[in-house]
């Protein structure tokens, strides 16, 4: 596979060398930030989100995500017992697909077994540990940027050569938005999604005191072995029904259905920072997840010890293992056909 040096953008302000990979490839940082002191940084290894600054009401910034200071950290954590994926892009297949095999087009496609006879988020070099590409930069109003990624035929024994590009905006309303868009060569499956860790009370605390809300009716029935059974849960007086705002639960690893484009689907809030973060999805679920644990052989930013319940992930996706469920929502991208998934996280101070 070729890989290209990226020079960082002169018109992005904020942008600097975070590390080098072992090849010796340079990864940047880059940083958007909007007039009311809400700052992000995202390296282009993995499109992966580091740092996400939000200003409280008494003026402070907090950072709302789990991540690492060094470029080491993010390539060792894949090491670790469970990879955090600390706010990584995830593809070509968010979730687990089971038997580590799906059929398409009368071909059986054998993938990486990486998670207990499954392929987890992509199978073993997922888009999380690949280096991006940086195509474009918006400064001012609403700053952007846009990364692309080329993923080759066969990457992972996924068919088809896909082309994406993921655009992070930071707009004055205080959204992060996520835009992704892919092509393929070939008919292909795909999933993509955003794996950051949220705590609005900073990192070194549990999300545990924090607050969740979900507007969902059902969540899709699991295994032992957290692998979809093809039926879905209704949530009517069950421990997983957020339609009235709780305490986060431990622990959760778990697929929310979801249906709506324009309204919030998920909320997080913490009374002690007086913040509150939505989500906004055109997806038909978002996983929740709690963890974090980095099993003290790494440590987080600031030489925080993460543990499992250090953050909650929103994972706004396709249902997992939708390729062998014929009644879950299409996951195939057809050649000549376009993938478009966007995400917004919200974040606004509450009175």
């Amino acid at each position: 596979m070729k890989t290209k040096h990226i020079a960082a953008p002169q018109n992005l302000s904020g942008s600097k060398l975070f590390g080098l990979m072992p090849n010796n490839e340079e990864i940047y940082s880059f940083e958007l930030a909007n007039k009311n002191g809400m700052k992000v940084q995202i390296i282009n290894y993995g499109a992966t989100v580091t740092s996400l600054q939000i200003p409280l009401s008494n003026g402070k910034l907090t950072d709302v995500v789990l991540g690492f200071d060094t470029l080491e950290s993010y390539l060792e954590s894949y090491a670790l017992p469970t990879p955090p994926y600390f706010g990584t892009t995830v593809g070509r297949y968010a979730g687990r697909i089971n038997k580590a095999s799906f059929t398409l087009n009368d071909k059986i496609f054998e993938l990486p077994d990486n998670n207990n006879g499954t392929t987890l988020h992509g199978g073993n070099f997922g888009f999380g540990r690949k280096v991006w590409e940086v195509t474009n930069t918006t400064s001012g109003k609403d700053s952007a940027i846009t990364f692309s990624l080329l993923s080759e035929d066969s990457d992972e024994n996924f068919p088809g050569e896909l082309q994406v590009y993921l655009t992070y905006t930071l707009t004055e309303e205080n959204e992060l938005k996520l835009e992704y868009k892919a092509t393929t060569t070939d008919d292909t499956i795909i999933n993509l999604t955003n794996h950051s860790y949220f705590n609005l009370n900073g990192a070194d605390s549990s999300v545990l005191d924090q607050e969740l809300y979900i507007e969902s009716v059902q969540i899709v029935e699991t295994n032992d072995h957290n692998i979809p059974t093809g039926q879905l849960i209704t949530l009517e007086d069950h421990e997983f029904d957020f339609r009235t705002p709780k305490r986060c639960p431990f622990p959760i690893d778990t697929s929310f259905v979801v249906h709506s484009e324009t309204d919030v689907i998920a909320k997080l809030i913490s009374s002690k920072n007086n913040l509150q973060m939505s989500v906004y999805t055109d997806q038909p679920i978002v996983h929740v997840y709690i963890g974090g644990n980095c099993f003290n052989q790494l440590k987080g930013k600031d030489n925080v010890a993460y543990h499992s319940s250090s953050g909650i992930c929103f994972e706004t996706q396709n249902f997992p293992d939708a390729p062998n469920h014929k009644h879950f929502p299409n996951s195939v991208l057809r050649k000549g056909e376009e993938y478009r998934q966007r995400t917004v996280y919200r974040f606004e101070n509450l009175n």
